[in-house]
């Protein structure tokens, strides 16, 4: 499991390294534009449920953390989908690859 450490208080969010690689990324991609948003994710059932939303901008420490050694080859289409929510006022949503990919396939109307 990987590790996204945020703020002064390094408040740690555990993620599995592909996602993380992921959202790394998206963010990253964000941040070297200056653009502030939120960043959200649902917290599994089997950790007690709800969601998490963090204020993301380039003045607040964050660092990513991972237990592989190789980075994961990256998934356009579940970048593409974490990019688009990141337009949306709500802000980013972290979503699963699968999840990613099925609304990469549906057709827009």
């Amino acid at each position: 499991m990987g590790r996204l450490i945020y703020g002064y208080a390094a408040q740690e969010y555990e993620f599995d390294d592909r996602t993380l690689s992921h959202v790394k990324i998206a963010l990253v991609t964000k941040l070297r534009r200056h653009e502030s948003f939120l960043l959200n994710w649902q917290i599994p059932h089997d950790l007690g449920g709800g969601r998490i939303s963090i204020w993301i901008s380039h003045e607040i420490p964050l660092a990513f953390v991972f237990s592989e050694t190789v980075p994961p080859k990256l998934n356009e289409r579940w970048m593409e989908a974490l990019m688009q929510s990141s337009q949306r006022t709500g802000g980013m949503v972290i979503v699963s690859e699968a999840e990613a990919e099925a609304r990469q396939a549906r057709p827009t109307t």
